[in-house]
This record gives structure tokens, C-alpha cells and sequence, in this order.
């Protein structure tokens, strides 16, 4: 069984290199540029199947990661977050947020043992 990951990033290099290196692990990676798009298709389930985990950015030009989880935790409390952001000091913005953040540069590997270990804390690793 695949995973499938939903990765925002609104710089389209950074989306391909992760969505290349996610890919290459095996994942379904669906890749939007914009996070407003990415929640109004997360709430009306508008994805060919279930998302897995979201990765998403912190600094983004229409809607920080920050807010942008504080949207979807209103109808995906439970849902897998890893945010990635070049700024240590946005952690406390996610405070109560239940997320996973990281700081970049994060290397191919911490990538891709982060979205493991979340999908194995959630119950949806593959066994």
C-alpha cells in the first residue's frame, strides 16, 4: 500500500526536489503551489483518495503554514503535519497545533524518515 502525501510549497523548485526525493521512497505526492487552494480541496475531500500526510512550508506569500494549519485543524484535527521552515524561531507559532516541525535545510534522508515516523505514529505506515 502507498501513502499519499499532500506537499504545499509555493516555491515550485523546492515542491519538485521533495515530491522527486518522496516519490523515489515510493509515496504518491501531490504537489500545490498555493495553500489556499490546498485547504479549499483538502475540506471538500477533492483528492483521488485519502491524504495521508500534509507537508507544508512555513513562509508562504498568501497564507503562512502557520495559518494555514490553524484552518485545517477545524475539520482535520488528526491529520499528519510536518512543516518545514529556514526560520527556528516560527516553532512557537505551531504551539497546540499538533505538528511535526523541522528546520532546512532537511537532508533527503531526515525527510524521509520524518514522513515515516508520523505515518507510523498516526497508524498508517505500511508494515
Amino acid at each position: 500500500m502507498s501513502h499519499t502525501l499532500l506537499l504545499i510549497d509555493d516555491n515550485p523548485i523546492q515542491a519538485a526536489t521533495r515530491q522527486t526525493i518522496l516519490r523515489r521512497a515510493g509515496y504518491v505526492v501531490i504537489a500545490v503551489l498555493n495553500p489556499e487552494r490546498a485547504l479549499d480541496q483538502l475540506r471538500r475531500q477533492n483528492f483521488p483518495g485519502d491524504i495521508d500526510l500534509v507537508i507544508t512550508d512555513h513562509i508562504m506569500p498568501s497564507l503562512s503554514g502557520a495559518e494555514f494549519v490553524t484552518q485545517l485543524r477545524v475539520f482535520a484535527p488528526h491529520l499528519p503535519v510536518l512543516v518545514i521552515s529556514g526560520l527556528a524561531e516560527a516553532q512557537g507559532e505551531y504551539r497546540d497545533l499538533n505538528v511535526d516541525f523541522r528546520v532546512k535545510p532537511l537532508l533527503p534522508e531526515s525527510l524521509l524518515s520524518r514522513v515515516q515516523a508520523l505515518l507510523e505514529l498516526h497508524g498508517s505506515a505500511t508494515t
